[in-house]
């Protein structure tokens, strides 16, 4: 997904010291920030141009050192064709060879409030989740209890519906039809809408609906963690359910895994409440209580003692 100058600005709320509207669309295509230290000094083996160049205490410190004429050397020196901006942190002041290189060579140049660690943890964290590679999946995506479940299932199963029952019990749609996940990190998966789709619903026999409009704004998230994936099939007999919660299947996207479990379909069973109860149960695992393990002690609990009975 591109990300442009002027998206981070306005998601960082950043002020602009120096650029127009054609400068504001270049685009940004790497995560990684850079601390131009060492090419303040002249070193410039390992530059990388393309990334956003943050200036903080400690290079501004440096550049107030030096003689205008090697200020000014440095920064021509730095700005490239395909750097994106070049950002002041902690609304420190800008040298004016700095705002005279960057008319010279066309780089944006933006100035924030806040410290700088604090400033490069906030553009890399949007960075990131923007520039991540996207894994388009079909399903359903809601947030149960502030959980990320993704609900998925052969076409015409009832995966809309369960989400739309789901809402109706107070819980909030992320996508429908069309889930948009990305890794944020190795350890997290992450889904959002599609654009087009953002805040609807299909529902055979009805059409689309506007979750929000019909909802209101609470029945509705942007985006989540992806922590649960549900598939729902059609019940057969001949198909093994697992019914103690010993399944080891996974869902995966870009390296990430996180569990699945599978849920059979027939009439007169209510899923959506079956759902919920998926949802708290993970929940409830993560915390360290496993009803599972609790129903496999007391098992063999029961077994020794019948045992020694009957010796």
């Amino acid at each position: 997904m591109p990300v442009r100058v002027k998206d981070l600005m306005n998601k960082i709320c950043l002020e602009v010291i120096h650029g127009d509207e054609e400068l504001f669309n270049k685009e940004i295509t790497t995560s990684d920030i850079s601390r131009p230290g060492l090419e303040m000094t002249g070193y410039f083996d390992y530059y990388s141009p393309e990334r956003i160049q943050l200036i903080g205490m400690k290079e501004w410190s440096y550049l107030q050192h030096m003689t205008s004429h090697n200020r000014y050397q440095v920064m021509k020196k730095m700005f490239q064709l395909e750097t994106p901006a070049v950002i002041v942190a902690r609304n420190l002041e800008v040298p004016e060879e700095m705002i005279q290189a960057a008319r010279e060579k066309r780089i944006v140049i933006l100035q924030g409030k806040a410290p700088t660690s604090r400033l490069s943890g906030e553009i890399s964290s949007y960075l990131d989740s923007r520039l991540a590679e996207r894994t388009s999946v079909h399903g359903v995506l809601m947030d149960i209890y502030g959980m990320g479940v993704l609900i998925q299932g052969d076409s015409g199963i009832g995966k809309s519906e369960t989400g739309l029952e789901l809402v109706k019990r107070g819980h909030r749609i992320v996508a429908d039809d069309r889930v948009d996940i990305y890794a944020k990190d190795e350890m997290t998966l992450w889904g959002e809408p599609a654009e087009i789709l953002r805040h609807l619903l299909e529902i055979r026999g009805v059409g689309i609906i506007d979750v929000m409009s019909l909802y209101g704004a609470s029945a509705v998230k942007d985006s989540s963690q992806v922590q649960l994936a549900v598939y729902l099939e059609n019940y057969d007999v001949s198909k093994t359910f697992d019914r103690l919660g010993n399944s080891a299947e996974e869902f995966e996207v870009s390296g990430v895994r996180i569990p699945r479990i599978r849920i059979p379909v027939k009439t007169g069973r209510n899923i959506s409440v079956v759902i919920e109860a998926a949802a708290m149960n993970y929940r409830s695992k993560e915390m360290g209580f496993d009803a599972t393990k609790t129903f496999e002690e007391r098992l063999t609990k029961l077994i020794s003692e019948n045992e020694v009975s009957h010796d």
